[in-house]
């Protein structure tokens, strides 16, 4: 039987692998949003990891739709919707249940339902399968099969696209792993390696980026250390570097849909099997005070150029989670503007990666238009988010929009001569 591929949640990761899917297989593309299904019909995708010119060389072959009846005859579910956290940094599952109990109004005998989305081990075979059989009546492993395969999508990366990246994949059986394997194989250019077993690929997927976690964590207590020293950090780095084996990173904010978030999801499971992982939590905890130590930076060194702080006006560029793309989900920037705000202090926001439709999803932080073609001075300017319309700013383009002398504050190091750097 010929493979009909239902791609269930199209954000950055579902949107793109249904692209890959669609140049070889019929694909369905699901999401509950009608906005976001009416914009892909339109041919256009507000996250722009898609190009116009590529939604429209899959248009034969793909189908965008709101409706579970549109991909009941499908036999393939690919299950790629986000997996948050909660208030209390517990994992937030109903997502992933709720797109579940959705597949299992549908499923059939000899359907293959696989999961992209990031978890702790265990919930694909341990919080899904009982979700399916109980709203479908079937038996897994007898009637009806499943497999894991974390994504590994970079927002706005051009060059490590979907089928750039090596996949790792697995499935409930040995034979079904295969299958799936091979299914992987025939879109995934970087080629694909075969778990022994969906734990195991769950895992592999959350200790990826814990351990960018804690290594970012790392040097960022190292930044803490060094700016109470009077040294500067990136120079430390560097000189660091020219060892062969030296890991180099730049200190920074830790947000996103991963970084931020996957760390909790192994710490929830492991403090549920009665581990403390004092390392992880401790990671997150740092990553998790830069924005605050970032906004009193500020506000030390507005005092130390006798500025007022209340009523003060301060600008902010980029407020996006990371560089060139639009993805805002768990940026760390608008903790900065928050903790501004305690101080009372007026602050404008300009990111030239959002829209109109981001920009009013957002109307608690005040986004404006691009300020270096106004006259309003601030009283200082935090650069936050290293796009490339920032790169190109000289010392003079800040100058011109400062009130006084100014106050520049270089969360990415790409600023010159600023008045502080983290």
């Amino acid at each position: 039987m010929k493979n009909k591929i239902a791609i269930i949640g199209l954000g950055y990761v579902g949107l793109p692998l249904a692209h890959a899917f669609a140049k070889s297989y019929d694909v369905v593309g699901f999401d509950i949003n009608k906005t976001r299904i009416d914009e892909l019909n339109s041919g256009y995708d507000r996250t722009l990891e898609l190009s116009d010119e590529q939604l429209a060389e899959i248009k034969g072959n793909i189908n965008f739709s709101i409706d579970l009846k549109d991909i009941a005859d499908c036999n393939i579910y690919i299950v790629t919707v986000p997996t948050p956290i909660d208030e209390n940094n517990r994992p937030d599952l109903t997502p992933i249940e709720k797109s579940t109990q959705a597949v299992a109004t549908i499923l059939k005998k000899d359907d293959i339902v696989i999961y992209e989305s990031t978890v702790y081990p265990g919930v694909t075979e341990e919080v899904c399968v009982p979700i399916l059989e109980s709203g479908s009546g079937l038996k897994f492993n007898k009637d009806f099969f499943c497999g894991y395969s974390p994504e590994r999508i970079n927002p706005g990366d051009k060059e490590h696209t979907v089928t750039k990246i090596l996949k790792v994949t697995s499935g409930s059986t040995p034979e079904i792993a295969k299958k799936v394997d091979n299914l992987y194989a025939t879109i995934i250019e970087a080629g694909t390696y075969l778990a022994s077993s969906i734990k195991v690929a769950e895992a592999s997927k959350v200790i990826e980026n814990t351990q960018r976690d804690v290594n970012i964590a790392l040097i960022n207590e190292l930044a803490l250390i060094f700016d109470t020293m009077g040294i500067d950090t990136n120079e430390v780095i560097e000189a660091a570097s020219t060892k062969w084996n030296f890991i180099k990173l730049k200190p920074g904010l830790v947000g996103g849909h991963c970084i931020g978030v996957d760390p909790y999801y192994l710490t929830y499971k492991a403090e549920e099997l009665g581990y403390k992982p004092n390392l992880i939590l401790g990671a997150r905890q740092i990553n998790n005070g830069m924005s605050k130590y970032i906004a009193e930076q500020t506000i030390k060194s507005m005092i130390k150029e006798n500025k007022k702080i209340k009523n003060a006006n301060i600008l902010v560029l980029g407020v996006t989670f990371k560089e060139d793309c639009p993805d805002m989900r768990n940026t760390k920037v608008v903790n900065i503007i928050d903790e501004l705000k305690s101080y009372e202090c007026n602050v404008d926001v300009y990111d030239p990666w959002l829209d109109q439709n981001t920009i009013k999803e957002s109307s608690k932080y005040k986004l404006i238009d691009n300020p270096f073609k106004k006259d309003k001075k601030y009283d200082a300017v935090i650069l936050a988010v290293a796009h490339n319309q920032f790169k190109i700013l000289s010392r003079s383009d800040y100058e011109n929009i400062s009130k006084d002398t100014p106050v520049l504050i270089d969360v990415k190091g790409i600023v010159e001569n600023p008045t502080w750097r983290l």
